[in-house]
């Protein structure tokens, strides 16, 4: 699941193959059988390693609306939270969130034209890979909604994918943030009362990689690393949790459902909490000849804040922008071996002058996730008002919210300020980012030659307060 991207299919929009071959198997949640008319046992997966069990009737025709009624009163969820959750069709390879008139077993018979068309994946792993069907967060449901969420199951069910993202690194975040949802977690699991010794026994027996990122307790290993140098890393590891512990078990509010909400309040904090998750490439900065042409693996997050690149091996956010803040538009491959990709323009500066900055993130999703971003931009401008500031709010203390005068100080149509290199694993790293770069009277630092049918600077939140590049024709031809 670490692997796989995440998109929001927009039914008839989304123009899929034709159906497979009914010589396709499908085991996994949806079973493939030649008697569809007659009830069938489906399982539903959730996080944290349950499944709801549903005897369905007519199978191959039942749409997500329908099956979503079942699962709903399997799982006791109130109607008035009944958009937080949605279907997603996932594999270690893909995850489709799906609507509500797509018809799952249907999509599991096209599921290797699904994968040729949107993955890098060999022909050997596409043939071995199968979905299942998962009940999980709807990605463009609010935060500030789910704050008002009391129910202690449905903030269950929320609390288990956060903490499956948190643990897998999929949710970049800092020491204080893993250790403090860490403990947290011990206190879901073991109840705030264990002393010292019960504590170690706790973490003997389930290991530190069930309340800590895996890339933190595990460490980065390596033949230079020794056993005792790993083994010190440990045990400090395992005080910082248990120092944490400590304030959890002395604090007033310790019931399960503050504590389900004190977990998901700190995720919250993280920008991209909640996004759909992609798989891309960028390019890696040049560090000499030998060094050029290389490509970093990167995850992209898009959700209702915005756009989030990150590091897929060292955990750590490379570029995050609000949609106020940046244009983008995809390209489609022009010859045999080049690539999809998906452009990001955004503001940075070169040598004191400031310029526009283009990434380009080489992905077989680049038209899914442009799509995707339309999309949640087009929800953010119909959520204006109330509910649109909140979330606005949410995001960076740092940073002032679309359509406020007074934040504008360097007179360039509403720039916002430069993006500083910081410690933070939240905070973006533009310095080591291989981006190509120009100024907004189409002067080139460094020629652009990407070729499209479209413009794709005029593709930005209506409300910016980014200053868009005006294109020459130099640069458009190069």
């Amino acid at each position: 699941m670490d692997e796989a991207a995440g998109l929001e299919m927009e039914g008839d929009d989304c123009s899929f193959p034709p159906d497979s071959s009914d010589d396709h198997s499908q085991r996994g949640s949806v079973a493939s059988s030649a008697t569809l008319s007659r009830a069938q046992d489906v399982l539903i997966y959730l996080f944290g390693e349950s499944a709801v069990h549903l005897n369905v009737e007519g199978l191959g025709s039942i749409n997500v609306q329908e099956l979503g009624r079942s699962v709903r009163e399997a799982l006791h969820i109130p109607e008035s939270v009944q958009d937080a959750f949605a279907f997603w069709l996932c594999s270690p390879l893909l995850d489709l969130q799906l609507k509500a008139r797509h018809q799952p077993y249907k999509l599991c018979r096209q599921w290797q034209d699904l994968l040729y068309r949107f993955t890098e994946a060999s022909e050997e792993d596409i043939s071995q890979d199968e979905p299942y069907l998962q009940f999980r967060r709807n990605v463009f449901y609010p935060k500030c909604k789910e704050l008002q969420i009391d129910d202690e199951a449905v903030l269950k069910l929320l609390y288990e994918e956060a903490r499956s993202n948190i643990l897998s690194g999929r949710y970049p975040c800092d020491p204080e943030h893993w250790t403090g949802l860490g403990a947290l977690s011990l206190a879901l699991d073991e109840g705030t009362g264990l002393d010292g010794q019960q504590f170690t026994s706790v973490i003997r027996e389930k290991k530190l990689s069930s309340f800590l990122p895996a890339h933190v307790a595990m460490g980065s290993g390596g033949l230079l690393s020794t056993l005792r140098g790993k083994s010190s890393r440990q045990a400090g590891l395992e005080q910082n949790l248990l120092q944490a512990y400590k304030k959890l078990s002395t604090s007033a509010g310790s019931s399960p459902t503050q504590l389900l909400r004190q977990y998901l309040t700190t995720c919250h904090a993280l920008p991209y909490y909640g996004s759909a998750f992609f798989l891309g490439e960028i390019d890696k900065p040049a560090q000499g000849i030998l060094q050029r042409g290389k490509r970093k693996a990167v995850n992209v997050g898009i959700c209702l804040e915005g756009v989030y690149v990150m590091d897929a091996k060292e955990k750590h956010v490379l570029l995050g922008l609000r949609f106020n803040e940046l244009s983008w538009d995809h390209s489609y491959p022009e010859e045999e071996g080049d690539s999809h990709i998906l452009w990001l323009e955004f503001d940075g500066e070169e040598d004191g002058t400031p310029v526009n900055k283009l990434l380009k993130i080489y992905s077989k999703q680049a038209e899914l996730m442009s799509g995707f971003i339309e999309f949640c931009v087009e929800l953010k401008s119909a959520s204006e008002g109330a509910a649109a500031a909140e979330i606005d709010g949410e995001a960076s203390l740092s940073q002032q919210p679309a359509g406020k005068e007074g934040g504008n100080k360097n007179g360039r149509g509403g720039r916002r300020g430069m993006l500083h290199r910081q410690s933070s694993v939240v905070c973006s790293r533009v310095h080591s980012l291989n981006t190509i770069s120009y100024v907004d009277n189409g002067k080139e630092i460094k020629r652009l030659k990407p070729k499209r049918a479209a413009s794709f600077f005029t593709r930005q939140a209506s409300a910016a307060t980014y200053s868009a590049v005006q294109l020459t024709e130099s640069l458009e031809q190069g």
